[in-house]
């Protein structure tokens, strides 16, 4: 059984960071692309950066400049590095990735961003 858990979340005041992880654990044997999806209260979850097998790499418009995606191929491990986090940027995380060519996501870790 192939799991997803995040970490990571919490309250940051605007202007600051955050580190978020994602570890794959289970019966693994290839992972092709990694990202990280959030749900804002209210909104459609929507891509904020996703990660290939080969360091290829996508943001969100709205989160360039500020976010960088890497992972750990070793640790079957993602992370996001949010810096200069806005009020907007408030939501739940989610982890997502093609583990075994399926789909697999996290549990949602939450992001609050205060004013």
């Amino acid at each position: 059984q192939v799991q997803l858990v995040e970490s990571g979340g919490g309250l940051v005041q605007a202007g600051g960071s955050l580190r978020l992880s994602c570890a794959a654990s289970g019966s693994i044997f290839r992972i092709n692309v990694m990202g990280w999806y959030r749900q804002a209260p209210g909104k459609q979850r929507e891509l904020v950066a996703a990660i290939g097998r080969g360091d290829s790499i996508n943001y969100a418009d709205s989160v360039k400049g500020r976010f960088t995606i890497s992972r750990d191929n070793a640790k079957n491990t993602v992370y996001l590095q949010m810096n200069s986090l806005k009020p907007e940027d408030t939501g739940v995380y989610y982890c997502n990735a093609n583990i075994n060519y399926r789909e697999f996501w996290g549990q949602g870790t939450l992001v609050t961003v205060s004013s």
